[in-house]
């Protein structure tokens, strides 16, 4: 028997606007570590002593380092049978949106469009002072211990990803609570629902009388309040659950 119900797989197979908002546990079953490697240089370092701009500003080899090996980390994986589920599903729906709190990009290397990114994406930089796209060249002097900086102003390149205290990416939470509201279904994938605003968009979308699902290896910590919980791998549980809606409708 498949791990989500029959009701489930009508209400998917039937709706008109799906809303999805992954979590690290999607990547992870890609090889991403949740946060950090655990291993090496650093795990001497929490993360919050390194994802706030004080610390880049203080330091920003060392910040800068970090996020070249984050990035060397997220690159030298691929996206998994989950990421290309939900892609396959955007595909299905009329009116889809999925929004990530995650930065490594998998999602839209999976063939994802209709994208939220929460809290940013790692594969990206670009100028502190002057807002200015940094390219991978312009990345270059970080192999070599050295501050990368603008080409065109000299300030410090940083990552494009949310730090601690500071706000999402204009509009984007909008966005997601706007798709969340509209719902008939909502997938709530690989999250523990502990980090806000994003975890309260299940919640939007049940009070407005979506059917929320839960897709996790363990219950988070709004389980309680999801229409169906389904407990397995999301690698394992979207690919069958996007199987059994496409016989629902042949």
């Amino acid at each position: 028997m498949p791990p989500f119900s029959e009701t489930l797989v009508e209400r998917l197979a039937c709706a008109e606007r799906v809303a999805v908002l992954t979590g690290a546990g999607i990547s992870a079953e890609s090889g991403v570590p949740t946060f950090r490697d655990p291993d090496g240089l650093w795990q001497q370092f929490r993360p919050e002593e390194l994802a706030n701009i004080d610390a880049f500003l203080r330091n920003p080899v060392l910040v800068q380092g970090w996020y070249a090996h984050r990035r060397a980390v997220v690159e030298d994986v691929q996206p998994n049978p989950g990421h290309d589920a939900l892609a396959e599903l955007e595909r299905l729906v009329p009116h889809f949106l999925l929004a990530t709190q995650n930065v490594d990009d998998l999602h839209r290397r999976a063939g994802s469009e209709r994208i939220i990114e929460l809290h940013g994406n790692l594969t990206r930089s670009y100028c502190a002072d002057c807002d200015r796209p940094a390219s991978r060249d312009d990345l270059a002097a970080i192999d070599n211990g050295a501050e990368a900086r603008c080409r065109s102003c000299a300030g410090l390149l940083r990552p494009d990803v949310v730090w601690f205290g500071e706000m999402l990416p204009d509009g984007a939470m909008e966005r997601a609570a706007e798709a969340a509201a509209q719902a008939d279904v909502f997938l709530s994938v690989g999250t523990r629902a502990v980090v806000y605003p994003a975890a309260g968009l299940p919640l939007i979308a049940r009070e407005a009388g979506a059917y929320v699902v839960e897709v996790n290896v363990e219950r988070s910590a709004i389980a309680s309040e999801m229409s169906e919980v389904v407990l397995g791998p999301s690698g394992e549980v979207l690919p069958a659950l996007l199987d059994a809606v496409r016989a629902f409708t042949e």
